[in-house]
C-alpha cells in the first residue's frame, strides 16, 4: 500500500495539474479576442464545416444507393429552399428536407 505522503503529493499534483488545465483557455482568450485571424475563423468555420459535412453526408447517400441520387437531390434542394423561405431556421428546414427524403425513399 503505498505512503501516505505519496498520495497526498499524487492527489495535489493532479488537483494543480487539473485547475492549470480548466484556466489555460480564460489566460489565452484575452489576445486571441484582437487577432483577426480568429475573427475570420469564427466567421468562416462553422460554413465550412457545415459544407463539408453536407458534401460527406450527400456522398454517403449517393453512393449507398446510386439508383436513388435523385431523392437525394430532391430533397437537399426542399432543405434549401425551405430554409431560405424560413428566414434560416435550421432546425425547420432540416425536418422539411429529411421528411421529403423519407418520404421519396418510401413512397418515390
Amino acid at each position: 500500500m503505498p505512503d501516505t505522503v505519496f498520495l497526498i503529493v499524487a492527489i495535489a499534483t493532479a488537483g494543480v495539474i487539473t485547475l492549470a488545465l480548466r484556466a489555460l483557455p480564460f489566460a489565452v482568450v484575452q489576445p486571441l479576442r484582437r487577432s483577426r485571424f480568429i475573427a475570420r475563423l469564427g466567421t468562416w468555420m462553422p460554413a465550412g464545416i457545415l459544407l463539408i459535412l453536407a458534401v460527406v453526408v450527400l456522398r454517403d447517400q449517393i453512393v449507398a444507393a446510386p439508383e436513388r441520387w435523385w431523392a437525394v437531390l430532391v430533397a437537399t434542394a426542399i432543405t434549401i429552399i425551405v430554409h431560405l423561405i424560413s428566414r434560416r431556421r435550421a432546425l425547420v428546414s432540416i425536418a422539411a428536407g429529411t421528411a421529403a427524403y423519407i418520404l421519396l425513399i418510401n413512397f418515390g
